[in-house]
């Protein structure tokens, strides 16, 4: 950014608590952050099954909402390194990262964890994880499949976030998931404001972030739209052109 010129914005809809998280990362690359989050997150209700042979999550906040009964000596598979962050300071022991997708995430499930060890138990939330139970069933799993989260739209934009893009003063736009990228998007169309994007650069985190993006904006179009090389946060905030 130009000395004494003020930081473009940048549209966090990541929910919380990670958007705050993202926030300070955004502002620490010298980008005025401003967050929308898309979807509000929610604790469900959590049985631990007996006798899984390791647990696998597939976001930070799955790892959030574990209850305190189930066994921190469980070994866990987690989608990346954030989440198998997330899951130690939560004070799991055994944790490994695969690459940061679920396909990923299968393949190390299949190359570490033997089908007749005993089942998985996936951790996820609501609506999520079908594909990678499915694919882990595939290579002879037995998959525990429960619902630690639930997400739901945000009512409306914030007003901060509101009134920046409504003055075209947002750069950019951060995207982290599909769902959160299609409630986004549904937001900016709540308030007016879709034909906004033709000013701004879509950031996502994966091509299926980057199609559903695209897709739920239609017919408008982004100024542009760009992938991160890898799944991950780092990589997606190296997209933020410095200049």
């Amino acid at each position: 950014m130009r000395e004494g010129h003020p930081a473009p914005a940048v549209l966090i809809t990541r929910p919380e608590p990670g958007a705050a998280e993202t926030a300070a990362r955004v502002a620490a690359l010298g980008w005025q952050p401003l967050e929308a989050p898309a979807l509000l997150l929610a604790p469900r209700p959590f049985i631990s099954p007996r006798g899984a042979q390791a647990l696998l999550l597939t976001s930070r906040a799955a790892a959030r909402c574990l209850p305190a009964t189930l066994p921190r000596s469980l070994p866990v598979l987690a989608v990346g390194e954030a989440t198998a962050a997330e899951a130690r300071a939560h004070g799991f022991v055994k944790v490994a990262a695969a690459e940061g997708d679920a396909a990923a995430l299968a393949r190390l499930a299949t190359a570490r964890l033997d089908p007749k060890a005993g089942p998985l138990l996936l951790a996820v939330g609501a609506g999520y994880g079908q594909d990678l139970a499915a694919a882990l069933r595939a290579a002879g799993f037995r998959v525990l499949r429960r619902i630690a989260y639930a997400a739901a739209p945000a009512a409306a934009l914030p007003a901060p976030a509101r009134a920046a893009l409504a003055d075209n003063q947002v750069a950019a736009a951060l995207f982290f998931s599909p769902r959160s990228a299609a409630a986004a998007i549904a937001l900016l169309r709540q308030a007016g404001l879709g034909e906004r994007a033709a000013s701004m650069a879509a950031l996502a985190i994966s091509p299926r972030v980057a199609e559903a993006a695209r897709a739920a904006l239609a017919p408008f179009t982004w100024q542009s739209l760009k992938v991160a090389a890898r799944p991950d946060q780092d990589s997606l905030l190296q997209l933020l052109d410095p200049s």
